[in-house]
C-alpha cells in the first residue's frame, strides 16, 4: 500500500516520491498485460522504495509479466527471476536468476565476461 498523507492533495502538490508511487500504484491497478519499470526507485527514499518493491512483488504474485530495469542488483535479485545483461545495447547475458550471483553480473556489465545470451 502507497502511503499519501492526504488523498484529497492534488498530485501537483505530491513530492516526487509520492507522485512516482502514485505511478506504479496505479500501473500495478490497471495492469493486465505487461508493465516495464525503468529505475522505479531510482528518486525515492527508503520507506518509499519499500513500497514500490511490495507492489512488485503483488504484481509478480498476480503473474503480471514485468520488464525491471535497473542497477540496483540487490533490488534486482530480490524481485526477479530472469536477468538479462545489456552492454552497448547488445544482450550480452540471459540468466535465470538462480543461476548466478550479483559478481557474475558485474562481470558481464563490465565486459569481463563475454556474450553468453539464452
Amino acid at each position: 500500500a502507497v502511503k499519501i498523507p492526504n488523498v484529497d492533495n492534488p498530485i501537483r502538490n505530491m513530492s516526487g516520491g509520492q507522485r512516482q508511487c502514485v505511478s506504479i500504484a496505479r500501473t500495478a491497478a490497471f495492469a493486465s498485460k505487461l508493465v516495464i519499470m525503468d529505475e522505479p526507485t531510482a528518486a525515492l527514499g527508503v520507506q518509499e522504495t519499500a513500497q514500490v518493491e511490495n507492489i512488485i512483488r503483488g504484481l509478480k504474485e498476480r503473474g503480471i509479466p514485468m520488464i525491471l530495469i535497473s542497477h540496483n542488483l540487490r533490488q534486482v535479485f530480490d524481485l526477479v527471476d530472469r536477468i538479462v545483461v545489456f552492454r552497448r545495447g547488445r544482450i550480452v547475458a540471459s540468466l535465470r536468476k538462480d543461476e548466478t550471483d550479483g559478481n557474475d553480473i558485474v562481470s558481464y556489465i563490465t565486459g569481463v565476461k563475454g556474450t553468453e545470451a539464452a
